[in-house]
């Protein structure tokens, strides 16, 4: 009997790698067909988390309850009106004429669960009707938010820093509360001066006000102060503070003592402490980058007591092009250059001079709220109009920055926690693409398997999908606390 079969009756190997597995590359060229039938897609899929946070976190009652607003507008609630505008400028868009390029996107539509929004006429209608008090109500509404932030997110700080600055906003055309005061850039131009306080330990902006272009007097900054530190959120047990010479006076050190707040802020340059200056103990200077330094105890004029001043000085040296200076920091006399500081603090001077060197960082956030958030871009004439404006976009500032804390590893410390600015933020998690399909009653997204940060992503959906409100406030969703 002849058998007709192979020797080898083994299966043949595959190739290492099915070549349906490879994607071929799209070649892409002038003439690839192109259409607009594309249906439910977004580029800002990004807004999925923010919108997550804010409704796990009570943000709709927390409006309805906290702003009162007489105007009762048709075609959106008072809710969708706020939440909508401070999406926008979450976005990119600070400016109402704006919202007509994101008017039927998929995402925002949806969040604010409306077919499309509005023109910007009724959007101008319903801010212009907005009284100054909603300004106040609104760093109200964002106290409350903070507090319920670092309770979810575990933030365990006991003490902060607090760093506060001006801005200058030079202005065009006749708006209300313009002056011609203090602007390096644009000298004699008109301009708001507005006032901010921001934590340096979480880059989050915790108070402030739109101001005329005059200088604050010692009253505007010891009410700043006060207010500010009444919006600190519970458990803060020491405050420390930070200030250039626009803050240096009596009213200010008052405000701070009062909180037992330790200070130290540059002093102004006046006759009677030059002559301090002057027959002061000077020693050399080794660990700081001047030649002398020296301190001693002083009491300005109109001040309740004396406080100690620490200085440094630098000897002046022939040059054709001095350098820029730092705002508020440096005053001259023919032979030296002074650098003053007033505090209640008793560490070395080095130490304190390295301390307030760190309140620089303020200012890089007042840059990202005045560039990337949209802060200059005041919208109206009306002084309340633009004071609601002033907090409408502090309070996209502040999305960014409680989402970085929901955002943060497991364990890191407050000194190595990073920050994001808002420019950067949008281009990593925020201009996102996204389909978003409708199938059996359920509305789900749809990202791209291609999404470089799909890890960081589903960590921090699942995150705030977990903020809960228990009966003594909402519940940590992170294990280890955010402490120093």
């Amino acid at each position: 009997m002849v058998i007709d079969k192979k020797k080898h009756s083994d299966k043949p190997r595959l190739n290492q790698g099915s070549s349906a597995a490879i994607a071929e590359p799209n070649k892409i060229a002038a003439s690839s067909h192109f259409d607009f039938q594309g249906k439910n897609l977004t580029p800002y899929g990004g807004l999925f988390p923010v919108a997550t946070m804010l409704e796990r976190l009570g943000f709709e009652k927390l409006v309805n309850e906290t702003l009162t607003v007489t105007r009762i507008p048709r075609v959106m609630t008072i809710y969708q009106f706020v939440l909508g505008m401070v999406l926008a400028i979450y976005v990119g868009f600070a400016r109402l004429n704006h919202l007509r390029f994101v008017a039927q996107d998929p995402m925002l539509t949806g969040i604010l669960k409306v077919s499309r929004l509005p023109g910007q006429s009724v959007f101008w209608r319903f801010l212009a009707s907005l009284n100054r008090n909603l300004a106040g109500q609104l760093l109200q509404l964002q106290r409350i938010l903070r507090e319920r932030v670092w309770a979810a997110a575990h933030v365990g700080l006991t003490s902060i820093t607090l760093d506060t600055d001006t801005t200058v906003h030079t202005l065009y055309g006749r708006p209300m509360g313009a002056r011609k005061g203090y602007n390096p850039k644009n000298k004699g131009k008109k301009s708001y001066q507005p006032i901010l306080t921001f934590i340096a330990e979480t880059h989050e902006y915790v108070g402030g006000e739109l101001r005329n272009g005059d200088r604050p007097d010692g009253k505007q900054i010891a009410r700043h102060l006060r207010s500010v530190i009444a919006a600190l959120p519970k458990g803060i047990q020491k405050i420390f503070a930070r200030a250039d010479s626009g803050f240096y006076g009596s009213e200010a050190v008052q405000a701070y003592q009062e909180a037992q707040a330790h200070f130290i802020i540059v002093a102004r340059k006046t006759s009677r402490l030059l002559e301090q200056l002057q027959t002061a103990d000077w020693k050399p200077s080794p660990k700081t980058d001047a030649d002398e330094q020296c301190e001693f105890r002083y009491q300005p004029e109109g001040w309740g007591q004396a406080y100690r001043f620490v200085a440094l000085r630098y000897k002046k040296k022939e040059e054709k092009s001095p350098p820029e200076r730092e705002q508020y920091q440096l005053f001259d006399t023919p032979e030296y250059t002074y650098r003053v500081f007033v505090t209640d603090m008793d560490r070395a001077i080095d130490l304190l001079v390295w301390f307030y060197s760190q309140r620089a960082g303020a200012e890089n956030l007042i840059k990202e709220a005045n560039n990337d958030a949209g802060l200059a871009a005041h919208p109206s004439r009306r002084w309340a109009t633009n004071c609601v404006h002033f907090q409408r976009v502090m309070l996209a500032y502040n999305l960014n920055c409680w989402l970085l804390l929901f955002q943060r590893e497991e364990g890191v410390a407050v000194d190595n926690l990073e920050h994001t600015r808002l420019a950067t933020a949008r281009l990593r998690f925020l201009f996102v693409a996204a389909k978003i399909w409708k199938h059996s009653g359920r509305v789900g997204i749809s990202y791209s398997d291609q999404y470089a940060e799909r890890g960081l992503f589903q960590r921090l959906m699942k995150r705030l999908r977990k903020i809960t409100n228990g009966p003594a406030g909402f519940l940590p969703v992170l294990a280890t606390p955010l402490s120093a």
